[in-house]
């Protein structure tokens, strides 16, 4: 239609080029499509052509002047597309301006177009060289925002770089780390691809394979591609590809229809009503163009008549397919004749579908963005009223300049572009559902908005139906969720979603699923057995509660009783022989000593505290010295008094009572000594063990110096070695009152017992360690009492009769 000014548009409303042979003879024939006819790009040019006439129809807008237009077919192809953009660049036969010599009616100002971004970048870089501008409706591909290759290229579709980061969150808000991706081998699909996948390796999401096929491919090729989708173990399948190619994909997949898939789709055919017939696809969800509602648009279409279709060769295309019928009577001779019965309003297909105008409005909107552009370039605003100048000599240039600057909002969708000609991103996320008919239904779940602050962009306001109509969340991941207590390791030549889960060492936890690493507990807590939290480790030692401690406070117990009686037993036969002629003040000594050594045992057990640190070490050093120092000298009285009835000997004058006190008070002054020296210089100190045993603490008592420990039980060790050797020398001495028997056996079995008590103390583990020195105090204390104490009370009680001083006397 000629105009004022002229907008050029492109519609790839073919599938395919008409396919000629040059045989270089004779004049090549003219390009011209062939194939099918695509019915919803024949929707998308009639739209520009309603746009047009609404704008001419207006009063606001350019008023006074009048659009025309110039459409052609580019038949999805860069051989016809490159033909186009030379025709727009070129301008047209002089017969469009005949009539009007000064105008520039014949010269295209701008072009809308193309849907594909393949034949889309060859018109660019055509007509881009002449600064004209091109504003694509359906032309994503991220290349065309370069603005050095492509400085005149604009859209009204998102470019997909906004579409891969959606998809990305997308896939990336349910969980999903292992897919498969399919993708249409041209601009878009391999740009695309290449934005989606650069961002998903952002977000940790792996790929097990990437298959990319055209339509145009042999049935081998594609076959190879379904077979990989088959066997894949992915079960998302992200598709950024066009319809024609899915299409073809679906209907071989369809053939042997695979495991439940996950199909997320992009905007091309996720909302292509033609693939809805695929039913084994239901559940896709993908991000699509906006919805929108364009008033008249419907009545327009729909407002065919034979007369009207008869005029244009497309339209005469598409009524003789849809109707199946001729208009002509040269027509293919298997069809009837149309018979102007036919009624477009009962027709389904894509040019009538105008429930969801999607695509179509970003035709609607690049059309009115040109015409803005004019607008702009030609009219001014004077005294409230808009004039503008049809005779006005404008150059594409200046359009071009002026449509950087469009914003506006028509029919309340805004209309702007940012510097790289791209417009705010915004996409519906649409879900494939299944109606109660069983059809599939297209119905919006949410939204992406990118102008929203980031990591908010993504919005689900609906139920989504999945794979195999299901309601939860479908799981594709290479390996299962790592659980709490166990950490990631990566699979050797897979991806990083494909690893194993291994459980944390020992002392280690890890409190999150999918954990790369384990750490360890603080000193003093240990992990549960689960290893995902850290608890405070049990406290160990020897508690009264415990049945060991019972039973070593019961022998303690019992050994102090057993003192004290045989004391009283001692003590009510004080003046029989026996008892006197075994030195009795020594005796009694011994026999307290002895019941300090039984209780003393009992300071050992609880919970260590400064205290009883130092207690439980003095306490038992300085008892078992008082003990060995009544036992040395009730030796050496022994000793010394059979020395004494040799002829001239005057031993016995030594070892009268005084010195056998002040011996027993100086041997246990130089322990009681020694221990002070110990507690002023580095005392024994509560301490808690964390080494012993990794998973709990251990309460003991530190030796604060090792030499003052080993100092205290050295001395009693030399006092003991030596009362052995006294004990040993008189064992042989006659009569039967001569204890130095029993001593030796006293001094062997407590030299026994404290010998074995060191190897023991360091190989007994925690509480153990406390309850081997217990038994040593216990065994070497019920030692002495029963090997020198026992016989005298046996004779005393048992055999009185031998309790006489004849009988003792006696020499055996």
């Amino acid at each position: 239609m000629n105009g004022d000014f002229v907008i050029g548009g492109v519609f790839s409303i073919h599938y395919q080029m008409h396919i000629v042979i040059h045989n270089y003879t004779t004049k090549p024939e003219p390009s011209r499509c062939g194939g099918s006819l695509i019915t919803r790009e024949l929707r998308f040019s009639r739209t520009m052509i309603f746009a047009i006439e609404e704008i001419n129809n207006s009063t606001e807008l350019l008023p006074g002047i009048t659009l025309g237009y110039q459409i052609f077919d580019s038949c999805a192809s860069v051989p016809m597309a490159v033909d186009v953009a030379f025709q727009l660049s070129n301008g047209q036969d002089p017969v469009f301006y005949k009539d009007r010599n000064c105008s520039q009616s014949g010269v295209v100002m701008a072009a809308v177009g193309d849907s594909p971004s393949t034949p889309s970048i060859s018109i660019s870089r055509i007509i881009g060289s002449f600064n004209i501008p091109l504003v694509s409706y359906f032309a994503t591909c991220a290349c065309l925002s370069d603005k050095q290759q492509h400085p005149s290229f604009f859209r009204t579709i998102p470019s997909d770089q906004f579409q891969a980061d959606a998809l990305v969150k997308l896939v990336k808000h349910f969980g999903w780390t292992w897919i498969g991706a399919v993708r249409s081998n041209s601009d878009y699909g391999n740009y695309g691809m290449a934005s989606f996948l650069n961002a998903a390796q952002k977000e940790g999401i792996c790929v097990e394979y990437s298959e990319a096929f055209s339509w145009t491919d042999t049935h081998r090729k594609i076959q190879r591609v379904a077979d990989v989708i088959r066997r894949s173990t992915a079960l998302v399948v992200v598709a950024f590809i066009a319809s024609a190619e899915m299409r073809v994909l679906l209907e071989e997949l369809i053939l042997e229809p695979p495991p439940p898939r996950q199909w997320i789709g992009s905007e091309v055919w996720i909302t292509d009503p033609n693939l809805m017939s695929f039913s084994f696809c239901a559940g896709a969800i993908g991000v699509g163009i906006q919805q929108s509602v364009i008033p008249g648009l419907r009545d327009f279409l729909l407002e065919l008549s034979p007369n009207d279709v008869a005029a244009s060769l497309v339209l005469t295309e598409f009524w003789e397919e849809a109707f199946n019928c001729t208009l002509t009577k040269n027509g293919e001779p298997h069809k009837k004749m149309c018979d102007g019965t036919e009624d477009i309003k009962t027709l389904k297909n894509p040019y009538t579908e105008t429930s969801q105008l999607r695509v179509t409005n970003m035709v609607y909107k690049a059309v009115y963005a040109v015409a803005h552009a004019i607008h702009n370039a030609v009219c001014k605003e004077t005294n409230f009223r808009t004039q503008c100048n049809k005779n006005s000599h404008l150059e594409s240039k200046q359009v071009l300049s002026k449509l950087k600057l469009v914003n506006f909002s028509q029919n309340g969708y805004p209309v702007s572009f940012d510097a790289n000609g791209d417009p705010v991103a915004f996409y519906e996320l649409v879900n494939w559902q299944k109606s109660e008919s069983g059809d599939i239904e297209l119905v919006t779940v949410g939204y992406y908005d990118a102008s929203l602050p980031k990591g908010q962009e993504l919005h689900i306001n609906r139920n989504i139906t999945w794979v195999e109509g299901g309601t939860k969340v479908p799981m594709s991941v290479c390996t299962e969720i790592c659980p709490q207590g166990t950490r990631k390791v990566l699979q050797k030549g897979k991806p990083i979603c494909c690893y194993d889960c291994i459980p944390c060492p020992e002392g280690e936890i890890s409190n999150m699923t999918d954990s790369t690493d384990c750490f360890p507990c603080p000193g003093e807590f240990w992990p549960n057995a689960e290893k995902d939290t850290c608890f405070p480790k049990p406290v160990e030692f020897l508690s009264f509660d415990e049945v060991l401690a019972a039973i070593l406070v019961a022998f303690s117990g019992f050994g102090a009783c057993l003192a004290v009686i045989t004391a009283v037993i001692f003590f009510h036969h004080r003046t029989t022989p026996v008892v006197r002629a075994n030195n009795s003040e020594l005796s009694f000594l011994l026999l307290f000593s002895l019941t300090l050594c039984f209780l003393c045992s009992l300071t050992f057990i609880g919970a260590p505290s400064e205290w009883s640190c130092m207690l439980r070490h003095t306490a038992f050093g300085i008892t078992f010295v008082l003990c060995i120092s009544c036992v040395l000298g009730k030796t050496a009285v022994v000793l010394m008094a059979f020395k004494a009835t040799y002829p001239g000997g005057n031993f016995m004058k030594w070892f009268g009572p005084p010195q056998q006190r002040m011996t027993v008070i100086l041997l246990t002054l130089i322990q009681v000594l020694i221990c002070t020296v110990w507690l002023v210089l580095s005392p024994p100190f509560p301490v808690k063990n964390l080494t012993t045993y990794k998973e709990k603490i251990i309460l003991e008592c530190a030796l604060g110096s090792a030499v003052g420990f080993w100092a205290v039980l050295g001395y009693i060790g030399l006092l003991a070695v030596f009362c052995f050797v006294l004990a040993v020398l008189a064992r042989k001495l006659p009569d039967n009152f001569n204890e130095a028997k029993m001593i030796t056996f006293s001094m062997l079995i407590f030299c026994s017992v404290w010998i074995t008590f060191i190897p023991a103390y360091f190989s007994s583990p925690g509480k153990f360690t406390v309850a081997v020195e217990i038994f040593a105090i216990l065994a070497s204390s019920f030692g002495l009492i029963l090997c020198i104490f026992a016989p005298k009370c046996f004779i005393i009680m048992l055999q009185p009769e031998k309790n006489s001083k004849k009988y003792l006397m006696n020499k055996n």
